[in-house]
């Protein structure tokens, strides 16, 4: 952790489950302070007592910072003296950005767009944006607002002088805040048939573990414009709910299939053709440089590319399919299904 040494690090909606697993990763190391902003101060309240009881020696190193990213002048307090950002604040939800889709504009495009700003005036030497599979050919408000997310990235680090600027792009992260395992969890401890939407429905799948490492390969690894991606394996919805059913005792012959929600896709895509054409293969990894092509177009239209057309997307349809064992195991590893099974109580 030398590069962060005596480093000041900022997490936009730091208060989620990728700032609670930073926080845990990076506590105890050298690093200087670490920045919490966010909007809602209960769940600052609830952080800052959690690690104060956890670890009371380093939780001092933790700042709390009240302010939303839509507020370019909250930022730019927040931001002074910061090393490096982690820009995690999104609205997340498909179903919620179907049905407030300018809400999801403010926080994941305006709210990227005034981060950035903010975090190149102050002199940031690196920002890692945070974004998603739904980015890639998207088809719902969510989707579309990260894949906005992306080009702007792109498009700042462009002119972003010393501050170097990349994305992450991964998919479902296992027992993060709103995500479906939580739900399962609660339907079988309630008696009740645990509900899925569509049975052979393929979903990318990794740990916040493995959310944070892609963070730290792209600060580590990834130059200015990349987005990162991690190789991620995946698994059907159907795979992923019988595993939940074996781990907590709930009955697999009673799952309930309620039906493709607003805005979702039979399976999600990591990288597009277009994307997987140009990508530089790094073991775990892949690596989309930006396209840092000026507007003069004339000098193209003689020359293109023709590997494009032997080159397939990787989506979860494609990658390395879990089976339920494989499922079950992953989803076993994680230290919130631990402390489920053990009757610890989980703040995310």
């Amino acid at each position: 952790m030398s590069v962060f040494k005596d480093k000041t690090l900022l997490i936009t909606g730091g208060t989620g489950s990728f700032g609670n697993a930073v926080l845990n990763r990076f506590l105890r190391t050298d690093i200087g302070e670490i920045r919490i902003f966010s909007r809602d101060e209960k769940k600052q309240d609830d952080m800052r007592h959690d690690f104060q009881a956890r670890m009371p020696e380093v939780a001092n190193k933790i700042k709390f910072y009240i302010g939303d990213v839509r507020n370019k002048s909250t930022l730019k307090y927040a931001m002074k003296g910061v090393d490096y950002v982690f820009h995690a604040a999104a609205l997340k939800q498909v179903p919620s950005c179907e049905f407030f889709p300018m809400e999801a504009v403010k926080t994941n495009v305006i709210g990227t767009d005034n981060t950035l700003d903010a975090a190149i005036d102050a002199g940031v030497k690196c920002v890692i944006c945070l974004s998603t599979d739904k980015a890639a050919y998207p088809i719902n408000a969510m989707g579309i607002t990260k894949a906005i997310e992306e080009k702007i990235a792109v498009a700042k680090s462009r002119l972003s002088g010393n501050t170097k600027i990349c994305c992450t792009r991964y998919g479902n992260v296992m027992c993060s805040r709103g995500s479906v395992i939580p739900l399962w969890i609660d339907q079988i401890r309630k008696g009740n048939p645990i509900t899925l939407t569509e049975p052979k429905m393929t979903r990318f799948i990794m740990s916040l573990e493995e959310a944070v490492d892609l963070v730290l390969f792209a600060f580590e690894h990834g130059n200015n414009g990349d987005i990162m991606v991690q190789k991620a394996p995946a698994c059907t919805i159907q795979t992923q709910a019988e595993a939940v059913c074996e781990l907590f005792g709930g009955k697999k012959e009673e799952i309930k299939v309620i039906g493709i929600r607003h805005g979702e896709k039979m399976y999600e895509t990591l990288l597009t053709k277009e994307e997987a054409a140009k990508a530089i293969d790094m073991g775990n990894f892949y690596a989309v440089p930006a396209d840092n092509r000026d507007l003069n177009y004339d000098k193209y239209f003689k020359e293109g590319d023709v590997k494009r057309a032997t080159i397939e997307e990787f989506n979860s349809d494609n990658t390395y399919r879990l089976n339920l064992e494989e499922t079950k195991a992953k989803i076993a590893s994680l230290e919130y299904i631990q402390n489920e099974l053990n009757g610890i109580p989980n703040l995310v």
